[in-house]
């Protein structure tokens, strides 16, 4: 199936998708990485109120290149990063926080479960940085520029951003785990 969402996502958008769907986001979505994780992890800790908001939200795993112009800012590449990195973050990030879906590329291991009746992993293809940048059609704001342009939290504004493929559903069905099982399981065969 093919689905054109708009942000912010409901619980109703999620639960439809299932692995192996194609998605298009269209509204606002919020670069993170490791440090924006990190800090977001920390504020909610010491109890402080974020600068935005995660409620409904699409987290982008993306270090994207900016450029500076007279009016803002312009992005020059935004492809997707390894969401590996982050799935130690994601649980917590998850509890705290209504963010509905993630986008990244490679997947995420052990987060099937905590995102289960929660959000959805919707797979980016790597290698798609300029693409990316087209579908980006403004800069709204940037968060935490201090962690430096990769790292910093920037708010796009996005039409049609995809195809996307969710790789993990909110059922809890992971694509990938399925594949590194199997890859597993015909490297137990090549080592007998």
């Amino acid at each position: 199936m093919e689905y054109h969402l708009q942000t912010p996502l409901r619980i109703k958008d999620i639960e439809k998708l299932n692995a192996g769907d194609i998605v298009y986001i269209s509204g606002e979505i919020l670069t993170a990485r490791d440090e924006a994780h990190a800090r977001i992890l920390e504020m909610k800790e010491k109890g402080e109120k974020l600068p935005f908001s995660l409620e409904g939200a699409v987290i982008y795993h993306c270090g994207p290149l900016m450029q500076q112009t007279k009016t803002g800012w312009r992005v020059v590449s935004a492809g997707p990063t390894s969401s590996g990195r982050m799935s130690k973050m994601t649980p917590p990030l998850l509890k705290a926080h209504e963010v509905r879906a993630i986008i990244g590329k490679g997947g995420m291991k052990s987060v099937s479960k905590t995102m289960k009746g929660k959000s959805a992993y919707l797979a980016y293809t790597g290698g798609c940085a300029a693409l990316a940048a087209e579908l980006i059609k403004e800069v709204k704001t940037v968060h935490w520029h201090d962690l430096g342009m990769p790292e910093a939290v920037w708010v796009l504004r996005v039409e049609e951003f995809g195809p996307l493929i969710v790789g993990i559903d909110a059922k809890g069905k992971d694509i990938f785990a399925e594949v590194r099982g199997k890859a597993e399981k015909v490297l137990e065969g090549l080592q007998k």
